[in-house]
């Protein structure tokens, strides 16, 4: 399929709003608070802005930067970039991201079937029916069967639908949508007793704990699970846009509004969690999260069920507000194959969404068979294994191989930019060393 047949955004907001869908998921409400609590809370929000800053904010521009130029799909993009001598190099890298993109889908569609039937569960109990409303709550294998293809389905009708009528419209409308519950709920959640010992939590760090290996790359594949980076979907959103569109200054407006709803939702999730704890539920054990990431479904809906029918309301904000967050991110990432499928083996949009459907059902359903075993394992390779290697592998292929040399080097002395010249050395140098330098810390 030539570019100049190719759907596409059409205009920079609807492209922001996408892309920032993409990043703003279940990582940035529900994911970062959990992380953060459990990573010592001030400390985990320092790292993960300096590292944001380093380099994921990087690892982003060089993404998007790939896929704008190639105007096509990650595995064909990345094989051009690579050039003939290193080609299958690429090729093979867009593979494992594509991996990555199905390994995300086969987890995150089951969360995201949690907080769907979550978000049920006090419409149920507020039309009477307590029954049904506590089996919506509870967790059990028969749930996830039931609405983790809900999810699927979810995604597939919005990416049937293409680029621009599909993931363009529901991202512009999903999205303020997203930002108006959040503030709704932080407003409510901070007027609250113990709310002010959460918020210190959070925002006063222990600077003795910022040296900690492990908490960097807790930090860093948080923030490049966040922004999504490493499994091509931000590289697919950058071929949807024009080319020769200012990368840095959208890559700029996708990380700052992705970082924004993280803190954000910092402020939400920390200060409700000491807000439980005030009111005598037992939250922390030895330091930790008590079920850590399960706890936001135990502790929340809990603690708003002490304030009657407006708990009931709040309840069903918070759920529906996690719904949307994971379904702007599963587009992305549905999208990211879709895209491969179109344009590199014939299919048409909707038989390649409804095979990648079909494949997401299945993956999830061995890791609800296998629970216990391939569920952490699946988010533990991705996010702190796959994504940083990946976005290694982009580093590389702007600062070294594209064209046999530093490619933004080559363009900035090409226009004369000084500011350019010295951001292409960052990413050829720098961002490499500080990936490889966490790695080896972590190692020994």
């Amino acid at each position: 399929m030539s570019s100049t047949t190719r759907d596409s955004f059409q205009t920079r907001l609807g492209f922001v709003l996408a892309s920032a869908g993409a990043a703003i998921g279940l990582g940035n409400i529900w994911g970062f608070p959990t992380q953060t609590a459990n990573n010592g809370g001030g400390a985990f929000l320092l790292v993960y802005l300096i590292v944001t800053l380093l380099l994921a904010l990087p690892a982003l521009y060089a993404e998007v930067y790939i896929g704008n130029h190639m105007q096509t799909n990650p595995i064909a993009a990345l094989k051009k970039a690579c050039g003939e001598r290193f080609g299958k190099w690429g090729e093979s890298a867009g593979i494992i991201g594509l991996v990555g993109a199905v390994m995300m889908l086969s987890f995150y569609t089951i969360v995201a079937g949690w907080m769907l039937a979550h978000s049920l569960s006090p419409l149920a109990e507020f039309i009477g029916n307590n029954d049904i409303a506590a089996w919506l709550a509870s967790d059990s294998s028969l749930r996830n069967y039931i609405f983790t293809p809900i999810f699927i389905l979810l995604t597939a009708a919005i990416v049937h639908q293409g680029v621009h009528a599909g993931i363009e419209k529901w991202s512009s409308r999903l999205m303020p949508i997203l930002l108006l519950m959040l503030f709704g709920l932080i407003i409510y959640i901070l007027q609250q007793d113990g709310a002010m010992q959460g918020l210190k939590t959070y925002l006063i760090p222990d600077f003795s704990q910022i040296t900690d290996a492990k908490l960097i790359i807790a930090a860093m594949g948080q923030a490049f699970f966040s922004l999504a980076i490493g499994v091509g979907a931000m590289m697919v959103y950058g071929s949807y846009i024009q080319k020769g569109k200012d990368i840095g200054k959208l890559v700029l407006s996708i990380a700052a509004l992705d970082t924004f709803i993280a803190f954000i939702a910092g402020l939400l999730i920390i200060p409700a969690l000491f807000v439980a704890l005030h009111h005598g539920q037992q939250v922390f054990a030895d330091g930790k999260l008590i079920g850590q990431g399960q706890l936001i479904f135990q502790i929340l809906p809990s603690l708003f069920g002490s304030f009657g029918n407006v708990g009931l309301l709040l309840t069903f904000t918070l759920f529906s507000l996690l719904s949307i967050a994971a379904l702007t991110s599963t587009i992305s990432s549905t999208e990211v194959v879709v895209a491969y499928l179109v344009e590199a083996k014939n299919f048409t949009r909707k038989k390649a969404t409804n095979g990648l459907s079909l494949l997401i059902f299945v993956s999830s359903t061995l890791i609800i068979v296998n629970f216990e075993l391939l569920f952490g394992l699946v988010i533990q390779l991705l996010t702190t294994v796959l994504q940083p290697l990946m976005s290694l592998f982009y580093f590389i292929v702007v600062g070294w191989i594209w064209r046999r040399g530093n490619q933004l080097t080559d363009l900035a002395t090409l226009k004369n930019n000084a500011k350019l010249k010295w951001f292409g050395f960052y990413l050829r140098y720098i961002c490499p060393t500080l990936i490889a330098v966490v790695f080896i810390n972590l190692a020994f």
